[in-house]
């Protein structure tokens, strides 16, 4: 390859990584009910925003990622979370469910 396909490619890579949504590693980001939000395995060229209505927060991202805060309580994919401390950041990988870097596992209903 030459040094000028070489640096396209690096600035697209660098370019790419920057964004709020990275296409290349699946990983979209939002801001749901002030928490930072992060879903992986998500390869959406265009995603929705967030949805406030009626006291409830929610985001799909992708089609099988569904987030919903209520008065801190965390919903994913129809199972239950519990109560998050305000603006705790979020990130749905691979089923996963971490807040502030801790996973967490869903409440017995």
């Amino acid at each position: 390859m030459t040094h000028s396909v070489l640096l396209a490619l690096a600035g697209s890579l660098l370019l790419a990584g920057c964004s709020r949504n990275n296409l290349l590693l699946g990983e979209v980001r939002a801001n749901v009910a002030g928490h930072p939000t992060t879903v992986t395995d998500c390869f959406q060229v265009q995603v929705p925003a967030p949805n406030d209505a009626a006291g409830a927060h929610t985001w799909f991202p992708c089609r099988d990622s569904h987030i919903t805060l209520q008065d801190e309580h965390l919903e994913v994919n129809g199972r239950h979370y519990g109560v998050i401390s305000s603006g705790a950041s979020i990130v749905v990988d691979h089923g996963q469910v971490l807040v502030n870097g801790r996973e967490l596992q869903p409440l017995q209903q």
